[in-house]
């Protein structure tokens, strides 16, 4: 089926890991490569900021609840799933995949696909906008704030937690800011090359993938890593995924949201940011660790997208049809008139 196909970035993805492993950065290409990744992160949360607008956040904003439960999905309950999970650790797989899988759960939700999952499923968008970028702006904040709090590993540069949310905002939110600030003059070319965003959202991604994964096979990562490793990820990824819908769908009946707060809900609650992932454990973590570490979230990030647009599209279908009887009952009753 079409569903289960690899996603374009995912391709890219494993080019970049391919690439790294046969050819990675060494002496002063790691350097320019470092320079070309910050400016090219700088530049895609620019236009982010550019491209949010303030009308479709306050026009979601209403909903407190179902945004009290999202940031509690994203930012409590993922996290405590992790601890458990890292507690538990039920196979001796290493603990940097330990530490993947804590860091992949303290991260904010991703925007994009949520938002576009929530869209095709008919739930409620402008809640998916709001929820989402609320989630994106605060993990700048809560996910430094964890990683010092249930994590052991630290930067290569040191500092405490505040230094390195300091060194977060500087190189993530500030263009942020700057962008959204600038929305006014660059907002409506901005609108007009939307897919510009997609293409620098990507080149940042692939361009950390390639610094860190180039760093960690001059540290030997595939001498750590095989092919049980990575169906470990890939099973404990479809499994924690699992969890949290579960666990999303059930609150969100329990709690009584209508339909389209329910699909919101489960697609916002249960997503992981690669986009704010990868350059944040570009930051929080030594650079010789960061290729191991964002590996389960780069394979959660596949599992996420493919399992989630088989469940919006049984959304869309059941809504769908939905209509349509209603269509024919509305048609019954004036036939009858």
């Amino acid at each position: 089926m079409g569903i289960f196909r690899l996603d374009p970035l995912m391709v890219k993805l494993i080019i970049t890991v391919l690439l790294a492993s046969f050819l990675p950065a060494r002496g002063d290409f790691v350097v320019f490569f470092h320079w070309l990744t910050t400016a090219a992160i700088a530049l895609l949360f620019f236009m982010h900021g550019a491209k949010l607008s303030r009308e479709k956040i306050i026009a979601g904003s209403s909903h407190w609840r179902l945004h009290l439960w999202v940031m509690f999905s994203t930012f409590v309950l993922f996290p405590i799933i992790g601890l458990l999970f890292a507690w538990w650790h039920p196979i001796n797989i290493g603990d940097d995949i330990y530490t993947g899988f804590m860091y992949l759960c303290i991260l904010p939700a991703t925007v994009q696909s949520a938002i576009a999952l929530t869209s095709l499923a008919g739930g409620n968008v402008a809640a998916a906008i709001c929820s989402a970028s609320a989630s994106s702006l605060l993990g700048v904040f809560i996910s430094p704030l964890l990683v010092s709090l249930v994590m052991d590993i630290h930067s290569d540069i040191g500092g405490s937690g505040l230094e390195q949310i300091g060194d977060i905002m500087l190189q993530l939110l500030l263009p942020f800011v700057v962008g959204h600030l600038s929305r006014h003059w660059i907002g409506g070319w901005v609108e007009r090359h939307r897919s510009l965003i997609g293409k620098t959202d990507q080149t940042s991604i692939l361009l950390v993938v390639y610094s860190a994964f180039s760093e960690a096979v001059v540290n030997g990562i595939w001498n750590r890593v095989g092919v049980t490793t990575l169906l470990f990820i890939l099973v404990v990824s479809l499994g924690l995924l699992f969890i949290v819908l579960a666990i999303n769908l059930l609150a969100a009946r329990l709690f009584g949201f209508n339909r389209a707060d329910e699909i919101t809900i489960l697609f916002c609650g249960s997503k992981k940011s690669l986009a704010n992932g990868v350059p944040m454990a570009n930051i929080l973590f030594p650079a010789s660790a960061v290729g191991i570490i964002v590996l389960p979230l780069m394979i959660f990030h596949q599992v996420q997208l493919m399992v989630c647009s088989v469940i919006a599209q049984r959304y869309k279908k059941k809504g769908e049809a939905e209509a349509a009887k209603l269509q024919q009952g509305k048609a019954v009753v004036e036939s009858q008139k």
